[in-house]
Formats: C-alpha cells, structure tokens, sequence
C-alpha cells in the first residue's frame, strides 16, 4: 500500500468510528478491485487470478449467456460461433468454434480468461491453449444447482460479484417455483431427439433431463452411458414413449418421419413436440424458459390420457 494511502488512513483513525469507516473504504475501494480472486470451475480446477479479468473470450454459447447474466458482458473481446445470446454479443469478433479455434487470434487478444466448454471444444486445443499460459474456466453444467453457482463464480472472476449474486438468486427462486408446480405430476416417457439422421439423443447426465425430471418425466434412454449417444429406430418403437420432442430452432419437420408409426403411443396421442434447443440445450439461465415451456408440453400430453 502506498506511504500516503497509509498516512491518510491513520488520520481518519482519529475519527468517529462510522465516519472513519466509511472514509477508509472509499479510499480502499480501488485496490479492492485489484485484489487477486479464484474460482473452481465445473473441471474442479481452481482459476486464481491476479486482479478480475477485464478481458475475457467465452468459446460456448452458454458461457457467453452466463457471462452476461453475471455482469461481466462488458470484459468480453471475443466469442466462440453460435454465441448469438443476447444481441451484444452478435457483434464481437470471432475465433473460432467447437471444431477448431484460432489460436493465434486468441493469443492476440491477450485474455485474462478464457471460458471453454469442456465436453463441446477440442480437447487438444484446450490442452494447446494451457500451453501456452492462459487462465481457462471449464464449464460444464449439467444441472440446474450448477447453472446458478457458474453465475456467482464467474462474477466472482469478473468482479461482478452483486450482479451474479442477485441473477443466481432469481435463478433458483424461479426453479424453486416451477419445482413446486410440477413435482406433483404423475410420470410421462418422454424420448428428446437432438438429430435426426443419425438418430441421437441425451442421457441423464445432461442439462436437458434435469429439466425432464423436474417436469415429472422420464428419459427413455437417460440410462445410456454416452452423454449424446446415437438409438436406434427400434430401439424408441420398443421403449414406446409417449411423448417425442425435438430440440429444434430452425426446422419444422425434424418429428415426422415418426408419424409413419401410428401405433407408436406419441403419435397415436399426437405428442411430437419442437422446443427451441438454444434454450433447451445451452446450459444458461435462459434453460429455465425450456424447462417452463416443456412442463407445459408434459402436461398437454397427461390431458390426452384416457
């Protein structure tokens, strides 16, 4: 600390003790800010930096979305591709996507953080991108719990703290107010398609049936090992839910090969349902308006029982 930083506050020690106080934060508040953090990432890596990140590349859609709701949209310099949510960051540049990154433009960016995606980005581009010295915050969350502390942690990073405390707290009181609506519905079989051709699905370890369970539904295929694994035709006639969604944001006719099987009970009852999968899939806090959206679809399709 400063000689005249010290000298300034040992005079306002003579003072009366709230004043003094009050006085002494003030002119502490600018090396607050310095002050090294640290954070575990959803890896169980501990990220210490040496003061909050200013300039940060978010390479998932989901992590952008958490950023943003943290308060820490304003550090960021880059995102990966698809980052489309909210429209801010539309118009940051680009470096890259799931598939390959462009280092070297990472590089010149000179982040203090980089937050990955750790089951979507290249495993050896990660590995590349810890070579070369840079703080990196794998995010994996896979449900809701997880979702809201990425808030507080990531804010925490950022030095955002109040603002990721107080979205992480609108976050669980609104799961807490769907959880309550639903928690008392009775069980629906419910198959979540993520690709047609080839067929391809979510197991329980994913985000997306930590929204099904919370609706009362059960995830045909949560059982499966993979977290995306690829069924088979016969595999979903044999199970026979009865409800079939897809996540889809672009196509229309992603569920009708199905209705090519009258006697499959999701068709029978007319329960193909599309949900938009940016807010199904990306683990944001945007997942709590598909959670909402598919509770509802999970009803419409107990209201059709006989």
């Amino acid at each position: 600390m400063p000689r005249p930083l010290r000298a300034a506050i040992k005079k306002q020690l003579g003072k009366r003790p709230a004043a003094a106080c009050a006085a002494i934060l003030l002119m502490l508040w600018p090396f607050a800010a310095l002050a090294a953090v640290s954070a575990q990432d959803d890896a169980g890596h501990t990220i210490p930096l040496p003061a909050p990140a200013r300039r940060i590349i978010s390479l998932a859609p989901h992590a952008t979305e958490l950023l943003y709701a943290a308060g820490a949209g304003d550090a960021l310099v880059a995102v990966g591709k698809f980052s489309d949510y909210p429209v801010q960051a539309t118009r940051l540049p680009l470096v890259g996507d799931s598939a390959a990154l462009d280092l070297e433009r990472i590089v010149a960016l000179k982040p203090d953080l980089v937050v990955v995606w750790g089951s979507g980005n290249s495993a050896p581009q990660i590995a590349r991108l810890r070579s070369l010295g840079l703080s990196i915050f794998e995010s994996e969350p896979r449900d809701f719990a997880t979702v809201a502390s990425s808030l507080e942690r990531l804010a925490h990073l950022a030095g955002s703290d109040a603002v990721g405390a107080a979205a992480a707290a609108n976050f669980r009181a609104r799961l807490q107010r769907i959880a309550h609506t639903y928690r008392q519905r009775a069980p629906v079989r419910v198959f979540y398609q993520i690709w047609r051709e080839p067929l391809m699905t979510l197991n329980d370890q994913h985000m997306v049936s930590a929204a099904i369970r919370l609706c009362g539904g059960q995830n045909i295929f949560g059982k499966l090992p993979r977290l995306a694994p690829t069924v088979g035709i016969e595999d979903v006639l044999e199970a026979d839910p009865e409800v079939i969604i897809a996540g889809s944001s672009t196509r229309d006719d992603s569920l009708d090969a199905w209705r090519r099987f009258p006697r499959l009970t999701a068709v029978a009852r007319n329960n193909l349902f599309l949900l938009d999968s940016d807010i199904m899939t990306r683990a944001g806090p945007r997942v709590l308006d598909g959670t909402d959206a598919l509770c509802q679809l999970l009803d419409a399709a107990r209201r059709k029982r006989k």
